[in-house]
């Protein structure tokens, strides 16, 4: 396996690992529960992650699945976009913003539906520098995924 390809490889797995530990954390630790265009990006990243791995024993397929990781990463990138986008008032959302109560075994119904936290996709809960998690996560995603890319398409052939 040639060092640009190895290089991918982590950075397929480090990437969408990181950008999901950001997510919970900022979840658990910072008391930012996700609204669904965030739990969108997560299933992106989670979906990288997957392929990523998967491409650890499979060595005849390692390229293609570290591309359709990439590729998973730039999708969350682009949801990030378009998550910012609706966050700053470019252009209105396309979901209703619910959030799942998560029911536990013998929870009453309608007690954890009021208990549960209106998240709403329009509104950045957090920023940095003026960036929501939303616009950072497209930023890294983007650049993550067209690095990735970049990597793979430096790779020695056979």
């Amino acid at each position: 396996m040639t060092s640009n390809l190895r290089l991918a490889q982590r950075l397929a797995i480090a990437v969408p690992a990181l950008a999901l530990a950001g997510a919970w954390l900022s979840q658990y630790a910072g008391g930012l529960p996700p609204c669904e265009m965030c739990w969108w990006q997560r299933y992106a990243h989670l979906a990288a992650l997957a392929l990523a791995l998967a491409a650890l024993p499979l060595h005849r397929l390692r390229a293609g699945l570290l591309a359709l990781a990439a590729l998973a990463i730039c999708l969350s990138g682009v949801i990030g976009g378009f998550h910012a986008g609706v966050e700053y008032g470019w252009w209105p959302g396309i979901t209703t913003c619910a959030q799942p109560t998560g029911l536990a075994g013998g929870t009453d119904p309608l007690a954890a539906i009021m208990a549960a936290p209106l998240v709403r996709c329009d509104v950045a809960p957090w920023t940095l520098l003026g960036v929501s998690l939303a616009g950072w996560n497209a930023l890294y995603s983007m650049l993550a995924g067209l690095g990735l890319f970049r990597l793979l398409g430096l790779r020695e052939r056979p």
